[in-house]
């Protein structure tokens, strides 16, 4: 064999290792890339968006404010009993949920939540707060929903205190549309 085709032969091979490796790359980035639900799952945010409104799956949502707490009352100055460990606080989101055309109403509501996010990554999903001065469900059965018009809700959740400082804003998703939307203030 010549000098010449053993240059031949390994430039071939080369360039057939190098085409493999491209095409392997990009077969791998491919579905991790171009895969929304995966993206979705891995906990990718959509869009960061202040304060709001943004709608998400047929709900309008807005972030009013974050409020953090040691205790709740309620309107009789009653505690309301929250579950927390030594350590942590109350943080209390409040914001305005406006259902819109298209959106099914159930029962004067409907189901809606948002999670709680710091900038290391955390997140805190709601506590249940009976007797709140605000509802903190879009399907409270004393206080009905109606389409098209703003309602205020209360989510409440529980936080260790160190991350009351790391805390960024509300979370809420779609799972249909693999949408995922942070609120801040």
């Amino acid at each position: 064999m010549t000098g010449a085709n053993r240059a031949a032969r390994l430039a071939a091979q080369i360039s057939l290792l190098l085409v493999l490796l491209a095409t392997s790359c990009f077969l791998m980035l491919k579905t991790y890339l171009g895969d929304p639900e995966q993206n979705f799952n891995d906990g990718a945010i959509n869009q960061v968006v202040a304060k709001g409104p943004v709608t998400v799956g047929k709900v309008s949502w807005q972030l009013d404010s974050l409020t953090v707490y040691t205790r709740l009352v309620n309107t009789d100055g009653k505690e309301i009993k929250v579950d927390r460990p030594a350590g942590a606080v109350i943080v209390v989101a409040q914001l305005r949920v406006t259902p819109l055309d298209g959106l099914r109403l159930k029962d004067g509501g409907f189901l809606c939540s948002a999670a709680l996010r710091d900038d290391r990554g955390n997140q805190w999903s709601t506590t249940s707060a009976y007797e709140f001065v605000l509802p903190t469900d879009c399907s409270d059965d004393d206080r009905p929903v109606t389409r098209n018009k703003a309602s205020k809700i209360a989510q409440i959740f529980v936080v260790p205190q160190e991350a009351v400082q790391h805390l960024q804003g509300v979370v809420v998703t779609n799972r249909d549309e693999y949408e995922r939307f942070m609120i801040t203030l």
